[in-house]
């Protein structure tokens, strides 16, 4: 979280961190005449904390604020922000619009005047824009999304299932799992769950390596959204950067683990995991 605080700041942009599901914080949290953009990502990487769209999009007009959602783990199959009051929506395109992992890009969705009228200019003036190829391959990987995202979805909920009952297993986050803290709302928000399912093994750090190092099957690399299933160790991968003080406080534990459902058979999927967890 420093890091981006840190290069923002070179640019003159202050940063105020706030829960992802506290209402009352984000409204706390507002500097009257100086906020203009909220940003949240929901759900959340790597625990699927679900923010609540709507409430959060309603602070955000009585205080003259954009909002911006990023939706990478949902893509627009699951869930549509600005159907809630979104302003702007964010996708790391190399993740579930693509499909397949083979190109980098991304995308901010919007209304023209201020997409095309404001960042449109600086895309095409910085540089930092997708190739004409890798537009082409996003685009191709789009005509399987709402396909892809039903299925892997259907697939983590049951992994998700499994895992919350076995017995090394000591918590599962997954948004449409029951005992999610925030179930209720991402039934309203999303059609499916989605294919994240983060879970902590019993032990700490060295279990969870070792469920990890004994799959197979499952690809181990800190990228997701491939219709091959992929895993990683959040702690010392995705938030390997922030100090241990901040990861224990957003939840990601050294026991963490964060699946990346794919499209193989949800048994090999079982066994796979079942190789290190007995």
């Amino acid at each position: 979280m420093q890091l981006y605080s840190n290069i923002l700041g070179r640019f003159g942009v202050e940063t105020t961190y706030v829960s992802p599901t506290d209402i009352a914080e984000w409204e706390k949290a507002v500097k009257p005449g100086r906020t203009r953009l909220f940003f949240l990502e929901t759900p959340s990487n790597p625990l699927t904390q679900i923010s609540d769209i709507a409430a959060i999009a309603a602070v955000a007009k009585r205080v003259g604020a954009l909002l911006a959602v990023d939706n990478c783990f949902c893509s627009p199959a699951l869930q549509r922000p600005i159907d809630f009051g979104a302003d702007l929506v964010i996708h790391s395109a190399t993740k579930y619009l693509d499909g397949q992992g083979r190109v980098l890009g991304g995308a901010v969705v919007g209304p023209k005047a201020i997409v095309m009228d404001g960042i449109f200019g600086f895309l095409r003036t910085a540089g930092p824009t997708l190739s004409p190829f890798n537009a082409w391959v996003i685009l191709k990987g789009m005509e399987t999304l709402q396909l892809r995202m039903q299925a892997q979805s259907q697939a983590a909920l049951e992994v998700a299932r499994w895992l919350e009952a076995h017995p090394k297993v000591e918590r599962v986050y997954y948004p449409f799992l029951e005992s999610h803290p925030q179930h209720a709302l991402a039934r309203r928000q999303q059609k499916a769950g989605g294919a994240i399912v983060s879970f902590v093994v019993k032990g700490g750090r060295e279990p969870a390596w070792k469920v990890i190092d004994s799959t197979r099957l499952i690809s181990i690399t800190g990228n997701l959204g491939d219709t091959k299933t992929t895993i990683t160790h959040p702690a010392t991968t995705t938030h390997g950067r922030i100090t241990p003080e901040a990861r224990a406080a957003a939840g990601i534990s050294e026991g963490l683990i964060r699946l990346a459902v794919g499209l193989e058979s949800v048994e090999d999927l079982k066994r796979d995991l079942a190789h290190g967890l007995d």
